[in-house]
């Protein structure tokens, strides 16, 4: 297992490597003067060419590389061009609340999700597995952002059970301005997840070691929870693993919707402004985010099942 686990954490750090290389230069290759953009056109020439000079935009391509990963390795992301103030603060502050909204939103999703595909896999065929079937569906069919616009008019505008923008101040008032964004981007993965357990549920009902277990007497409760739903699991882990980076982006359009402050937001501002600094560190975060995630999930199903450590 731990041999398994430094050769996985290897490749997430050649994944990670190869993805900000990739972004960096699709940033650099956005055509446009940056510098005028982030300036205006307003700005001096004298102003423009410290900046410049400042972001190292005056370099070949290679070398803005080079600077940039050496500046990363001393835990440097650069300096936001408008505030002054360190990248690595700007973005750390904004963190906390996506990851609170992603993590609330899978926390909720992934125990709903497994209980209505345990449930239905274990009456397959009846009126209930037809009902969750239905309901999944229709789940994963709903857009993430048409979901959170109708739970803000029905929920926070005509009911006013929960409040409409912000995060609040608090624990209590945190988690109250969180539900609706989590229920708006969790609700497709509800039905994903009841899907794929159904679908794993009923595989491994048919393996010989079920047919044991219900012949030494277990209940059947005892074999769907103890022996069949543990390896059910399996292709849920690695798909919550997966689906950081759809959760990232869907945590956008709740962050924009419900005017919260995240990291997604902060990304697509920093686009408009052409903000490279902030731009940068955001997805370097992100993609760190949905690297480990994926590496988390790996780990997780070789510690489940140890044949999944032949994998890497």
């Amino acid at each position: 297992m731990l041999i398994f686990t430094f050769r996985r954490f290897g490749l997430a750090l050649l994944i990670l490597i190869v993805a900000i290389t990739t972004m960096f230069l699709m940033i650099r290759a956005v055509p446009g003067d940056p510098v005028q953009i982030m300036l205006g056109p307003r700005a001096t020439p004298e102003l423009q060419a410290r900046l410049t000079a400042e972001l190292a935009l005056d370099q070949p391509i290679w070398k803005q590389l080079a600077i940039f990963y050496g500046n990363l390795l001393q835990g440097d992301l650069g300096t936001d061009v408008f505030s002054g103030r360190s990248v690595t603060e700007i973005v750390f502050q904004q963190l906390p609340h996506t990851l609170w909204l992603i993590l609330s939103s899978i926390i909720w999703s992934a125990t709903l999700g497994i209980a209505l595909g345990s449930y239905a896999a274990a009456h397959p065929n009846t009126v209930i597995d037809r009902i969750t079937a239905a309901i999944s569906v229709s789940f994963v069919a709903a857009p993430a952002f048409v979901v959170a616009l109708l739970s803000l008019l029905i929920f926070a505008v005509n009911l006013q059970w929960f409040p409409a923008i912000g995060a609040g101040e608090g624990f209590w008032g945190r988690l109250n301005h969180l539900v609706l964004p989590a229920f708006a981007i969790g609700l497709s993965w509800v039905g994903y997840i009841a899907r794929l357990v159904r679908a794993s549920m009923l595989e491994v009902m048919g393996e010989p070691h079920i047919r044991t277990a219900r012949a030494f007497g277990l209940s059947e409760r005892q074999v769907v929870m103890i022996y069949a739903l543990r390896i059910a699991i399996l292709p849920v882990v690695t798909v919550i693993g997966v689906g950081m980076g759809f959760l990232l982006s869907s945590a956008v359009f709740a962050e924009i919707v419900f005017a919260r402050p995240g990291l997604g937001k902060l990304v697509i501002d920093s686009i408009t402004t052409r903000n490279y600094p902030i731009v940068m560190g955001s997805v370097l975060i992100s993609t760190g985010l949905f690297v480990v995630s994926t590496a988390l999930a790996d780990l997780i199903n070789a510690w489940l099942d140890p044949r999944a450590r032949a994998a890497v």
